[in-house]
């Protein structure tokens, strides 16, 4: 907490961490790391700002809530064009690929592939051809293994699957780092990030230390590959203990349902309060859904291990069983 960002054991971590993340990621080497703060929130304009420079149109998927903000934010620099969406479903699917409008002419297509709030998952990776793919990858980053060439940026914010909020993750392809609008504010260009190692101001250096050591910890469970068996291991139980129930219910397209967030209705709402009063004397916390939505929501990101979902599972049959 109290080492200089400009001292060499940090900047011994720091390259150390950036190293990690490469490897778990697979990082080809024309694409910077970038260590920021903000939050997705703030990429929302980052994105179109450092995109938007030769082109002021962009491409926009509307799957729910975080989607929708983006959309919201980008439209304050440029022509949005909003190629999908699944707003009549009640964003309880992904938009078939098939029925999406791309515009040619478009400075990049964004989409979010993990919806936290709604609990729906992309099960696969939109192909833009040569229009840069831009992802909020916030809840689902470092879950499972990415083809990050597939990509021109991905952000994420870290309080899900990285490390402690505070700290802001973006991959960025070499050949978009040159692409910015005339407007766009010193510390919120990639290239001037890229260029000073992330350094261009103080960064969170107790939350770069810590998602760090959070790499170190991936690497030592098997890496990506094992992080998704486990996720989908997890994941899998939870649905099925919805499924074959009459009491709980998920209204999420099943082979899109999320692997990171799973919300659940009880069938009377009536109950919620005495579910979440229960549930939190049990020691299970954080269930509550998104007033958006309602219901339940379990958030079963890498950090959840497997015993507190099958704890929840438990709590959720003994539930069922006294108010079923």
């Amino acid at each position: 907490m109290e080492c200089s960002h400009r001292s060499p054991d940090f900047m011994e971590m720091a390259a150390t961490a950036e190293a990690d993340l490469r490897e778990l990621l697979k990082i080809p080497d024309n694409y910077k790391v970038l260590f920021l703060q903000g939050g997705a929130t703030l990429q929302f304009a980052m994105a179109p700002l450092n995109l938007m420079g030769k082109s002021a149109k962009a491409d926009y998927v509307n799957t729910g809530h975080w989607s929708s903000k983006a959309i919201s934010e980008a439209k304050r620099f440029g022509e949005i064009n909003i190629a999908a969406s699944s707003e009549a479903e009640n964003y309880t699917c992904v938009p078939a690929f098939e029925y999406w409008k791309l515009s040619a002419d478009a400075a990049y297509v964004h989409y979010t592939p993990n919806e936290t709030i709604g609990g729906v998952e992309f099960p696969f990776i939109p192909d833009t051809g040569d229009v840069p793919l831009v992802a909020d990858m916030s809840s689902n980053i470092l879950s499972a293994p990415l083809d990050v060439s597939r990509f021109g940026i991905i952000y994420a914010g870290a309080q899900k699957n990285i490390g402690p909020a505070g700290l802001t993750l973006v991959i960025v392809r070499d050949d978009l780092l040159n692409q910015a609008m005339p407007q766009c504010p010193t510390l919120m260009n990639y290239a001037n990030h890229a260029e000073r190692d992330s350094m261009l101001n103080t960064p969170p250096t107790l939350a770069w230390y810590l998602a760090g050591l959070v790499f170190k910890w991936l690497k030592r469970q098997g890496g990506l590959e094992a992080m998704a068996r486990i996720n989908r291991r997890k994941a899998d139980k939870l649905y099925q203990a919805i499924d074959q129930s009459s009491f709980y219910s998920n209204k999420v397209t099943v082979e899109q349902r999320s692997c990171m967030n799973v919300p659940f209705i009880l069938a009377d709402d009536a109950l919620n309060s005495v579910f979440l009063a229960e549930s939190k004397a049990a020691g299970l916390l954080n269930l509550k859904g998104h007033k958006a939505v309602g219901g339940m929501r379990a958030s079963i990101y890498n950090a959840v291990p497997e015993a507190a979902v099958d704890a929840l599972i438990d709590f959720m049959a003994d539930f069922e069983q006294r108010n079923g």
